[in-house]
């Protein structure tokens, strides 16, 4: 097993740019994992595993191989604490990291069940509000999240983190506004679009079909183009002064009430 114990190390010098630059994770089809549980859920979604790095003074060896009892082929390194407060990304992690594949996010290979219930978000910037999204996705057991003309590159380790490891667990597609409207026509999806012109109230309106629910940027809301097709446009009323909500909590209430109705049906 290799022990490396120098920052300067070449292998670590090119891992501190995978944390840092989405042109690294681009160009080498990877990315960080930070912590055993976003390991776990990472092996669960099947994401492809290449290094494991684990510091021995914090988690030992035996924790990592049964944690990781159900893949093989992948390498094991042992590093100091030193190289690993240097690639860690949050201060109190279990000591151990690990080098996977980015997946390719696809339309294509989303799987539906027959009555689907999707989150399409477009345009989200806060890697915080997306990794919030994906949360209460995992939560509400959605069978995708879509992000429609992405800002920010879905493995940014504030993404992993903020996401507590929802970025595994959920089915994620990306692609232009566009081609999402021509995906979920031709898979037959209404789609109920959340913004302040010509909608209606959203508990008015029902989710038990195939239904997407649309969200956009607290600053500009959705593009026309979404407001023009949308099955419906929905509004969540509001009693105070401002005329907008954080965009995680604004889903949740969108897509906690479809959970409602359907559970009801």
């Amino acid at each position: 097993m290799k022990f490396i114990t120098s920052i300067q190390n070449p292998f670590i010098k090119s891992l501190v740019l995978l944390q840092e630059k989405a042109k690294a994770r681009k160009q080498s089809g990877t990315f960080l994992i930070e912590g055993l549980r976003e390991l776990e859920l990472a092996i669960k979604g099947n994401y492809v595993i290449q290094t494991i790095l684990f510091v021995p003074e914090i988690i030992s060896d035996q924790v990592i191989k049964t944690a990781t009892d159900k893949i093989s082929n992948y390498e094991l390194i042992s590093i100091s604490k030193e190289v690993y407060q240097k690639l860690a990304y949050r201060d109190t992690t279990e000591g151990v990291l690990a080098i996977a594949e980015t997946k390719s996010n696809s339309l294509a290979d989303i799987k539906l069940s027959e009555n689907p219930l999707i989150l399409v978000a477009e345009a989200p910037e806060k890697p915080g509000n997306i990794g919030a999204l994906l949360r209460t996705a995992d939560a509400a057991n959605l069978d995708a999240v879509i992000i429609a003309n992405p800002k920010s590159d879905l493995y940014n380790p504030n993404i992993v983190r903020s996401s507590v490891g929802c970025l595994f667990t959920n089915q994620i597609a990306t692609g232009s506004t566009s081609e999402i409207i021509d995906f979920l026509k031709l898979k037959k999806i209404c789609f109920y679009c959340a913004t302040l012109q010509d909608s209606i109230p959203y508990h008015k309106q029902d989710y038990t079909a195939p239904t997407a629910l649309v969200v956009g940027t607290e600053a500009t809301g959705l593009t026309q183009e979404w407001r023009d097709q949308a099955t419906a446009n929905i509004i969540i009323p509001m009693q105070g002064v401002i005329d907008s909500m954080n965009v995680s909590v604004a889903a949740a209430i969108l897509i906690f009430e479809a959970k409602r109705q359907r559970n009801f049906k």
